[in-house]
């Protein structure tokens, strides 16, 4: 697990004051989840949140944490994986304080054993599929033909029973009576990223990831892609949650009312995922 950074002290001042120091869009978004008010603490200091994050949203995950970082007093560490590996870990007590998840099962499983705050769970993402390829000639206007492009070659995909984009992935092929015909061919990351590597290091000429993934990679080796059609699989709502670990920690609360505010809501779409619009300021 990775280390933790040491805690810097702020000025203590009552919950009030941190609310009314926060953006409008930040004040509106909280004012959603009355839940998050009541969970900040009477007196603030400088805290530190331990987050548990789906690794396909790893990557916005870090600039959503330098955002955060420039105007709270707080610090956040993140640890990523698998949505099924981390529920895991949060079972066998983790001291997690925060889960960003892949999906929406295990962050409901949390809450209704316990692990979770009641009320303070919420769509933060909608996960986008793409099918890639670091050789664009196999990458073609229609999904179906691209597959069947590749057909003599790798196609990855994240383990279905770990990783969520792993199932719709699964869901995709099944759809288009195609996961008999390729799964003699198919190579299984443990999450998203690993599947990721495989295909950006040509170990697979296709596979399964994650639009984010896509637009966080920039440059000359950027991948192709094609993304699947949404009617493929069910949606890949991913939803966050305020573990009890965390459930006194204003680092924790307060990132979980950053994440819904408007500049980080932006954020996530410059990557690519769509947003859940019952949450729109």
């Amino acid at each position: 697990m990775a280390g933790r950074r040491r805690t810097k002290l702020a000025e203590t001042g009552s919950a009030f004051v941190v609310v009314a120091e926060m953006t409008e869009s930040m004040l509106k978004s909280i004012m959603k989840f009355p839940l998050l008010i009541l969970a900040l603490p009477l007196t603030i200091q400088a805290e530190e949140a331990l987050l548990a994050v789906a690794t396909n949203f790893a990557g916005v995950a870090q600039q959503l944490e330098t955002e955060f970082e420039l105007t709270a007093h707080h610090r956040i560490t993140l640890v990523t994986g698998s949505t099924g590996k981390l529920y895991a870990q949060i079972v066998n007590g983790a001291p997690f304080d925060v889960l960003l998840a892949a999906d929406q099962e295990r962050p409901r499983l949390l809450e209704a054993s316990g692990l979770a705050v009641t009320g303070s769970r919420f769509t933060f993402a909608i996960g986008r599929l793409v099918l890639a390829s670091m050789n664009a000639n196999l990458i073609g206007p229609d999904l179906r033909e691209s597959l069947s492009r590749g057909l003599t070659g790798k196609l990855a995909i994240a383990n279905p029973e770990l990783a969520p984009y792993g199932f719709a992935s699964r869901k995709t092929l099944q759809s288009l009576h195609l996961w008999d015909v390729v799964r003699e061919r198919i190579v299984m990351g443990e999450n998203i990223g690993q599947t990721f590597a495989l295909v950006a290091t040509r170990n697979a000429e296709l596979g399964f990831i994650a639009l984010s993934q896509v637009v966080a990679q920039r440059g000359a080796d950027a991948l192709s892609y094609i993304e699947v059609p949404e009617d493929l699989h069910e949606p890949i709502r991913q939803d966050a949650t305020l573990l009890q670990h965390g459930n006194a920690n204003a680092a924790a609360i307060e990132f979980l009312v950053f994440l819904r505010s408007n500049r980080a809501r932006a954020m996530l779409s410059e990557y690519g995922y769509g947003l859940d619009q019952r949450y729109v300021d």
